[in-house]
């Protein structure tokens, strides 16, 4: 990358950022993922938040077990279909949605929990599940177009 003086003449420079701005347009066609993938997270999440309304130790671990299982599986899918990974946590423009993220997490399991396990109102925690596992699939896909956005340079 460097020229014979150490530093790199405007013409390579303009071709170098060209061919990165390209590889970047090139990948943001490629990192959206299809519609069931968002649902089928929403639905891992949906299931193992409304397993507490077991109250049952076991049901609970196993139901912690396949959202693990059903993560990493998400996880294989995604890198098989786009070729890459992209970490959701990364810094950037995209932390807007994991912000929301954590906040509707936080404020929904909270309610539920509290309706499900101090007010004795059985099946709070599939409602508060099913808000949950919803409101994931919807932040996905904000954050994915985000993301692209990010790519794309419009942000």
């Amino acid at each position: 990358m460097e020229s014979d003086g150490g530093t790199m003449d405007a013409t390579t420079a303009a071709a170098e950022l060209a061919a990165l701005g390209e590889d970047r347009a090139a990948l943001a066609g490629r990192v959206v993922q299809p519609w069931w993938y968002d649902a089928l997270l929403g639905l891992l999440v949906a299931g193992f938040l409304s397993s507490y309304a077991t109250h049952d130790a076991w049901v609970i671990s196993g139901a912690l077990v396949l959202l693990l299982l059903g993560l990493r599986g998400l996880m294989a899918l995604y890198r098989r279909i786009t070729g890459v990974w992209v970490n959701g946590l990364r810094p950037g423009p995209t932390q807007r949605a994991v912000k929301v993220w954590f906040v509707v997490y936080a404020l929904v399991v909270g309610v539920a929990a509290m309706f499900e396990f101090l007010l004795d109102v059985r099946g709070a925690m599939v409602v508060g599940g099913i808000v949950v596992g919803v409101a994931i699939a919807v932040i996905s896909r904000w954050w994915t177009r985000i993301y692209v956005a990010e790519l794309q340079g419009e942000l």
